[in-house]
């Protein structure tokens, strides 16, 4: 975010950004999930503050900003792979992982802005222990409230709210690979595949426990390809912010596009489909 890199041109603002984002229609009042890579917009007067910022006008004082802030090391390190640990290691793992904590534990690989979101008073984030969401704005609780262990991304997951909501998707700097809500396709496919997910959760009396549940197996793997049909019908506005491109649709809309495009061109399920990884980047800072 500091450094001015090859392309630069000029240093961006808070008024810069939001006039920007504006012009890629951004709604005053509405309610809008980010992804952001922040390195692709160069230099910004402030940061990932400033950027936050900019979001916050151009929505407006009745306007939500939601981000992701999942915590995948919470998870079965049986199946991590980037890089894999011993099989002795997994009950230690198991055992002392901290429980997640929504005031407290870090997202990890969210970027600069979902953890500038998740920091910002007035915040409210969902207690699940690996994909939780963080939202600032008048419709946060409603976001974010009841995010069921099992079916994380699914209906009933702040992905469900949003959709229910008719909320927007910003892509700032990064690409459909990082569009979360494309998940929420997976779970109305016809039979999804799934697989045993497992995280150390908080128990009343102030500890810990490791708790497991089934779940639809994510993949974004073919998400670029997916995203690129998305733009190809006009759904998706793309244009600058700062030196980097952001991309603005309806999530509703690249939901359902997104559900009869898995049904057409995704292979059949894996036999041994990949597991939860701890350590693999979903978003830059």
């Amino acid at each position: 975010m500091t450094a001015t890199g090859p392309g630069a041109t000029r240093p961006h603002t808070r008024a810069s950004l939001a006039a920007q984002l504006a012009d890629l229609g951004v709604r005053p009042g509405g309610i809008v999930l980010v992804h952001a890579g922040l390195k692709a917009l160069g230099f910004v007067c402030g940061g990932a503050q400033a950027v936050a910022l900019a979001l916050r006008d151009a929505l407006g004082p009745q306007g939500t900003i939601v981000v992701p802030t999942h915590t995948p090391e919470n998870s079965d390190p049986a199946g991590w792979r980037n890089p894999p640990v011993p099989a002795d290691w997994w009950p230690v793992i198991r055992a002392e992982t901290p429980a997640f904590d929504p005031a407290v534990t870090p997202s990890r690989f969210m970027g600069a802005l979902a953890e500038t979101i998740r920091c910002w008073p007035g915040a409210r984030r969902s207690d699940h222990p690996q994909v939780s969401f963080a939202a600032l704005g008048p419709a946060a609780e409603r976001v974010v409230t009841g995010h069921p262990l099992a079916g994380m991304l699914g209906a009933e997951s702040p992905l469900g709210r949003l959709y229910d909501a008719d909320a927007d998707v910003l892509l700032l700097g990064v690409g459909h690979d990082s569009n979360t809500s494309l998940h929420l396709a997976e779970y109305r496919q016809a039979t999804p595949p799934r697989q045993r997910e497992g995280a150390a959760v908080p128990i009343p009396d102030g500890g810990r426990r490791w708790v497991w549940w089934d779940d639809v197996v994510l993949d974004e793997s073919d998400f670029p390809r997916l995203g690129a049909g998305l733009e190809a019908t006009g759904a998706v506005r793309v244009g600058p912010v700062g030196e980097g491109t952001g991309r603005l649709m309806r999530q509703r809309a690249a939901v359902d596009f997104a559900v009869g495009w898995l049904a057409r061109n995704r292979r059949a399920a894996d036999p041994d489909p990949p597991a939860a990884d701890g350590n693999r980047r979903m978003e830059d800072a």
